[in-house]
């Protein structure tokens, strides 16, 4: 019989375990912040201009290397909230986990992610390099169309593969093919709720905006740690199936 906990029961758990701990997730939230924008802005600038198909394509492709290189960090933020909501001591150091142990998995997990997110985002690119100095309304549609088309493709991808690096840490035995793979079995069944899930940060992180970012410091851990609860009470769930 399965025992699904409900978001509020989740939620809950998850600001039980942050208590007294939010020093460490602030501090490795900034560090992986930090991280992923210096390379996104020194990969941009040694880009150079996007004006020429060349310039484009050169942009785009250390775009992608940057979003892979990131899988070393979301391995690393999925360790350390997994000790967190397993009672354990989480330092912010436990971020560059991913580059110490299992690399190579995180960053086939992370290429897949990102290869399927650059295709399903390439008519926006398409459409964005075409557009006109002055677009006019049709061309506004167009991208506006294309971009709400890139972010399902990306919502499918967070639903499908939310738990994939919280099992690189439980199954590290498996390749990264087989914990797609049981990412997605996992997930058969409980993307409404983990949409559910997302849908109900939505206020706390449009506060967060209107902060300009501030209080994203403190909802951005609480999000994660509540990600990990659901991992844990989905494969929890499954084991009790099985």
């Amino acid at each position: 019989m399965s025992l699904h906990q409900s978001s509020a029961a989740l939620k809950a758990a998850a600001r039980e375990h942050m208590f007294g701990r939010y020093g460490s997730a602030v501090g490795a939230c900034l560090l992986v912040t930090f991280l992923t924008g210096f390379a996104t802005v020194s990969i941009t600038s040694v880009a150079g201009s996007t004006n020429t198909p060349l310039g484009a394509l050169i942009h785009y492709a250390l775009l992608f290397a940057v979003s892979v290189f990131t899988g070393l960090l979301s391995s690393g933020v999925a360790y350390f909230y997994l000790k967190i909501v397993t009672g354990h001591i989480a330092v912010v150091n436990d971020v560059f986990y991913g580059f110490r142990m299992h690399s190579d998995k995180a960053l086939t997990i992370q290429s897949w992610l990102t290869l399927i997110t650059f295709i399903g985002s390439l008519p926006e690119y398409i459409v964005l390099y075409r557009m006109p100095s002055s677009p006019d309304a049709s061309a506004l549609t167009r991208y506006g169309v294309c971009m709400i088309l890139s972010g399902l493709v990306s919502l499918a991808l967070n639903l499908l593969y939310a738990p994939a690096f919280f099992l690189l840490h439980d199954f590290p035995q498996y390749t990264a093919k087989e914990l797609l793979s049981m990412s997605r079995k996992l997930m058969s069944g409980n993307k409404i709720r983990l949409f559910y899930i997302f849908l109900s940060f939505v206020p706390l992180l449009l506060l967060g905006l209107l902060s300009c970012g501030i209080a994203l410091l403190w909802v951005s851990p609480y999000m994660n740690a509540t990600l990990a609860e659901f991992y844990m009470s989905i494969i929890n769930n499954s084991n009790r199936e099985h």
